[in-house]
């Protein structure tokens, strides 16, 4: 057999469909693409009007086939709404209503599509479809497995729906790896007890999203490696009696476009002193970010700081030798393009329950960063509070910043010497009973370590009550990126 044929004979067809937001989107595209590269055959499910903005990323075009959907209006969506970045986070669970809609829909792409595999992350319904077609279905969370294994995995499920904030305070049951490095504050117990009870679609709770869509898959796979979260994902194999699968970080590729002149230049322009670059996506209710700023704030910062509400070139930015420390929101993307870059980190957990059990995770059990102080009680935080932690981890001299800065070292070598991808073909069972998860481990027929050694961006989610942006940070030899893209 020549060694075209032997290719086709080997590769495999898969369908992608994930959850309406970019941060979902994207990392499921960045998957395709690893696949893409060892020939094997991608079907992309994704809204009409988003296909735009996703083209760019699609290294594989004759491999990755973008597959128009149409999301159905329900009541409360605007009209054409497609993605979470169309709607206000109130209107968030009728976004799931609708994607919920595209039930039928689904079921005859796969019936005419014919793939072997088809993974997907808050469909929970999609694993019956698929194994009535006799196609395999796995799960793929970009959330870490650590937050499942603490909110969502089946002993925290069986504690029901009347969960308490007590309840929230202890691990799901005896044998949670490392509990105690999980201490959840007031104001995040109140969030998470809020989340757990709330609709996420007519008539779901998001984990229970979450927890069917793990039991009826045939493999659950998250955005990870051993290195990062191996005992979690031990947890997850015991609780679930299922092969738990690890893709690996799964960064972007490094681009191929040098960064534009405007803002090389503004960024060589520093000799000295921190330097906050905020992107900030305007909050619901205002109608500009000049409405967000405290008053005054441009004027008086006009000649060290810089306000984008639009995109901008995050990988680039973070790659230039003036960057040297980030603050990031704790998503999940964010976390793993952390950990292979130099800058240095500063914590800044957002409202999700991902966002919080990162920080921990990271900043007490790796103790690769260091978290922002908040009260405990409101989670409201100074930009006092911003600037000492920012202090700890840039100044030399400081014993916990030192401290920080070997574990980050030690943490990241193995990951960006270890992104090379291994796929190869093995039988994926319906059912398989725990074992050992080696890093790299993937997908139904797939073994997949992570191929780049690219640094990439973090990004920090800032609310403008927070007065996240101060008006001037002491000296030092770095500058500090803080971006607060929505995206996770």
């Amino acid at each position: 057999m020549n060694s075209k044929l032997m290719t086709e004979a080997s590769s495999l067809h898969l369908a992608m469909y994930p959850w309406l937001a970019m941060g979902h989107l994207t990392p499921f595209l960045h998957l395709s693409n690893k696949l893409a590269n060892r020939d094997h055959r991608i079907s992309f499910f994704i809204p009409k009007r988003t296909i735009s903005k996703l083209q760019h990323l699609n290294l594989h075009p004759h491999l990755i086939t973008f597959i128009p959907i149409t999301v159905p209006h329900v009541h409360g969506l605007p009209y054409e709404a497609e993605t979470t970045a169309d709607v206000s986070p109130s209107s968030i669970t009728h976004l799931a209503t609708a994607i919920d809609l595209t039930h039928n829909d689904i079921e005859l792409l796969l019936k005419d599509l014919k793939p072997q595999i088809v993974i997907f992350d808050f469909q929970h319904w999609l694993p019956n479809i698929a194994r009535n077609h006799g196609i395999k279905c796995i799960q793929y969370a970009i959330v870490n497995p650590a937050t499942v294994a603490y909110f969502a995995s089946p002993a925290r499920l069986h504690q029901g729906r009347n969960i308490t904030e007590l309840d929230l305070k202890k691990p799901p049951s005896p044998d949670f790896p490392d509990a105690s490095s999980i201490d959840l504050r007031a104001h995040e117990l109140r969030n998470m007890v809020a989340v757990s009870k709330r609709e996420f679609g007519s008539g779901v709770l998001f984990f229970d999203r979450l927890g069917t869509g793990a039991d009826l898959s045939d493999a659950v796979a998250f955005k990870i490696c051993r290195e990062i979260e191996g005992p979690y994902v031990d947890y997850l194999e015991s609780q679930y009696k299922k092969l738990v699968i690890l893709a690996g970080p799964l960064l972007p590729e490094q681009p191929n476009t040098a960064l534009d002149e405007k803002w090389e230049s503004w960024l060589s322009n520093f000799k000295s002193g921190f330097l906050f670059l905020a992107a900030i996506k305007t909050p619901a209710g205002f109608n500009s970010m000049e409405e967000v700023l405290p008053e005054g704030f441009k004027e008086r910062n006009k000649e060290k700081s810089v306000v984008h509400g639009g995109w901008v070139p995050q990988q680039l930015l973070l790659g230039h030798p003036n960057v040297g420390c980030f603050i990031t929101h704790c998503g999940g993307s964010s976390v793993t393009e952390a950990l292979v870059n130099e800058c240095q980190i500063v914590l800044l957990p957002g409202p999700y329950s991902d966002h919080v059990i990162n920080a921990r995770i990271l900043g007490r059990k790796m103790k690769v960063r260091v978290e922002v102080e908040k009260g405990k009680e409101d989670g409201l935080f100074s930009k006092e509070s911003v600037c000492k932690a920012v202090k700890i981890v840039m100044d030399d001299g400081n014993e916990v910043g030192r401290e920080i800065r070997d574990n980050h070292t030690k943490h990241r070598h193995p990951l960006f010497l270890h992104h090379v991808a291994i796929i190869h073909r093995t039988k994926l069972p319906s059912r398989r009973p725990p074992q050992s998860c080696l890093s790299g481990r993937v997908l139904p027929h797939v073994s997949l370590h992570h191929d780049t050694t690219t640094p990439t961006i973090v990004s920090a989610s800032v609310e403008a009550r927070h007065r996240l942006l101060p008006d001037g940070l002491p000296p030092a030899h770095h500058r500090a990126y803080c971006d607060s893209a929505l995206r996770d």
